[in-house]
């Protein structure tokens, strides 16, 4: 008897076993031809089906009460087909090859299977089903050939039914899934592996059952049981099965582990996000020299593609301002940090589990925190527990807030400028799955690196300009004397940028017989020089003034002193009052022109000579002489209060003598609405306005 391969018992009938089904046309047993004949017990022919007739050739007229071995057996088979037909009537069954001649006259080889049968009254008959023995070793070589190709192909191979239950799995596909085939069959794929996104997998399956339009190259990502720790990638493709007569069995996927090719892939995106954050850093970071917006820039560029959590704290020695410089790290002892910024990616607890920006905190030698300044060195915790935790967070609730939300992985870096640390940059993973890596590390210290610059150099910018305004502060008048005959108001802005605070002074000077002198000026350039040089400018002013010189002989001298003071340049007003006579003398050093405002109110730029700076040299300056009657009021002014950088000089002077003309207001209130329509809050220059009012007797 034939063996039978027992491999092909994973080749059931797909459909679900229920109610019977129509056979389609062009199925396994159309294409196999199964001939049916029944012999009595004299070998004559009892039954012959359709089939027979298209194998054999002979109609059922023909063949039906013949002796099939007269008919269809070449003679000298037909002892041995005579002993094989009394085997089979006594109870053994038989099959295998066979010669049959046909009608044609031809022999032919069959594959035959017979067996015995018998009726109600014990009437025994022969039955034999044929096929054509050629179609048979085609159908066999083709199966065998498939459950070769599935057994061994690396590529990993599904059959699901109808119904989307697997009913064959290919080694290969067991040791994708890390799971037996027996675990497999029978089972929807929620069933056998519900860590995969099933509902996709579904979908897709359905979606092929329907349409017959396969699905190739799908993308899932996941973790395997058998390698948890790891996320897998699959490359999955799903095809429609039918068999020869197009009836739907079902679906094949599969599947290929594309894992390597999906790490190789993550790595360059992450690659390539890590160069473009350090890009970003390069732009985004140090746009001020705020100290607090410069940590925050450095959090908004952390948050959320490195961590899901950022702090920014620096040492407080450094912004104390009774300290100078930076203080050098003890090495082993605490810390005391003040908190600059924190950012979270995602509205969550933890944000407040570090020091509120502002805060200023003492941390022990034993907190990471501390360990990073005191080494200088990045501190990386790949996988948190209670203990680390209560070493990351400033107390005991901070800790249970970030065991709560989730936190799992810290790093820690410093920041360090000049050779010296002079913060931290501590970051938190909490929803993002993987850990910290040395990778992030590299990153993290390379974006740490460049924001300590930044933060240094507004450390720097804090340091200079409390030096430059109180260097301002003790050379500018606090309160300018009363003077007989004038009311005088005055305000001095310095410039929003401590590199941009420069050396605009002004000065109210008593001259004999009641007159009084009024100073307005300007140094080129901007920081400590130039407020130095206002000083030396101011200090020869007033001697100057003491010896009750000329105005235009007064800026003369002031232009020898400049010129003596290297690379100096300034501009100035002098003007000399004299309230009793109505009268004032004006000389212009390359000023701005000075505005008189008449007792109607009526405001205008007065006509006068400008003049070149102080410093030039060997120049000769004049002065003008101008009529004050009581109620006029004289404006002086540096350019800070009317240059920008988008606007036309004589522009913003026009929109400056409107403010002035019109209603009359107090001098204080005239002051604060000069500076507060004209002047930019963040202004690249310092204004000095002094105006003057000269009063009835």
């Amino acid at each position: 008897m034939r063996q039978t391969d027992p491999r092909r018992a994973d080749l059931r009938r797909i459909a679900p076993i229920g109610a019977p089904e129509a056979s389609t046309p062009g199925g396994l047993l159309d294409v196999l031809g199964i001939a049916a004949v029944v012999l009595d017990s004299s070998g004559r022919i009892a039954l012959w089906s359709p089939a027979a007739e298209q194998l054999f050739g002979y109609t059922a007229d023909e063949a039906l009460g013949r002796s099939a071995a007269k008919l269809l057996v070449d003679p000298q088979h037909v002892p041995l087909v005579v002993e094989l037909f009394q085997q089979v009537l006594g109870g053994a069954s038989w099959s295998g090859g066979f010669p049959v001649r046909v009608k044609d006259g031809s022999l032919r080889m069959f594959e035959f299977r017979n067996m015995r049968m018998q009726d109600q009254q014990r009437n025994v008959y022969a039955l034999g089903i044929a096929t054509d023995r050629e179609a048979l070793q085609t159908v066999e070589t083709d199966v065998a050939l498939s459950m070769r190709l599935i057994s061994q192909s690396p590529i990993g191979l599904a059959v699901l039914d109808t119904d989307l239950r697997y009913v064959l799995v290919n080694p290969a596909l067991e040791r994708i899934n890390a799971l037996p085939a027996a675990q497999h069959l029978g089972k929807r794929v929620a069933e056998a592996m519900p860590y995969l996104d099933v509902d996709a997998i579904e979908s897709a399956s359905r979606q092929v059952l329907a349409t017959g339009t396969p699905l190739l190259d799908q993308y899932a990502v996941g973790r395997a049981p058998g390698d948890p720790s790891q996320e897998h990638a699959w490359s999955v493709s799903y095809f429609r099965l039918e068999d020869t007569g197009g009836k739907v069995l079902g679906i094949t996927i599969s599947v290929i582990d594309v894992t390597e090719r999906h790490l190789a892939t993550t790595e360059m995106t992450r690659a390539r996000q890590r160069l473009a954050m350090i890009a970003d850093a390069g732009v985004r970071i140090g746009t001020t020299l705020d100290l607090p917006h410069t940590a925050r820039e450095l959090a908004d560029i952390v948050v959320p593609d490195l961590a899901d959590l950022a702090a920014v704290d620096v040492l407080d020695a450094i912004i104390d301002e009774r300290q100078s410089g930076v203080p050098a790290s003890n090495g082993s002892g605490p810390a005391v940090f003040r908190a600059l910024a924190v950012k979270a990616a995602y509205r969550t607890e933890a944000s407040r589990a570090p020091d509120p920006a502002g805060n200023v905190a003492r941390y022990d030698p034993d907190r990471l925190i501390t360990q990073v300044v005191n080494s200088g060195q990045p501190i990386l915790v790949p996988h948190l527990d209670d203990e680390s935790l209560r070493r990351v967070a400033r107390d005991d609730y901070s800790a249970a807030l970030l065991a709560r939300a989730g936190a799992h992985s810290y790093l820690g870096v410093p920041l360090t400028a000049r050779g010296a640390v002079i913060g931290t940059l501590s970051l938190i993973r909490a929803r993002t799955r993987a850990p910290f890596d040395e990778d992030d590390q590299l990153l993290a210290s390379e974006l740490a690196a460049r924001a300590a610059i930044s933060i240094d150099n507004a450390r720097l910018y804090r340091s200079e300009r409390r030096t430059v305004l109180a260097l301002q502060r003790s050379l500018l008048p606090r309160r300018p004397p009363r003077q007989s005959g004038l009311e005088i108001a005055y305000r001095y802005q310095p410039a929003g940028s401590t590199h941009e605070v420069g050396g605009d002074w002004f000065d109210v000077l008593p001259l004999s017989g009641d007159k009084t002198a009024l100073v307005v000026g300007d140094v080129m350039g901007s920081g400590i020089t130039a407020a130095a040089t206002m000083g030396q400018l101011r200090t020869a002013t007033r001697t100057l003034t003491a010896l009750d010189l000329e105005p235009a002989a007064v800026l003369s001298h002031l232009d020898e002193v400049a010129t003596g003071l290297e690379q100096t340049f300034a501009t100035c007003v002098y003007v000399s009052c004299d309230p009793p006579s109505a009268r004032c003398r004006i000389s212009n050093a390359g000023h701005l022109p000075p505005i008189l405002v008449d007792p109607d109110g009526t405001a205008h730029l007065l006509d006068i000579p400008t003049g070149v700076p102080l410093g030039v040299g060997d120049v000769a300056f004049s002065t003008a002489d101008l009529d004050l009657a009581p109620g006029s009021r004289l404006v002086l002014y540096t350019d800070g209060l009317v240059e920008t950088r988008d606007e036309p000089i004589d522009d913003r002077l026009r929109a400056l003598l409107r403010m002035l003309s019109g209603p009359r207001r107090s001098l204080e209130r005239t002051c604060d609405l000069l500076l507060h329509s004209l002047r930019d809050p963040d202004g690249h220059d310092d204004v000095a306005l002094l105006v003057a009012e000269v009063k009835p007797d």
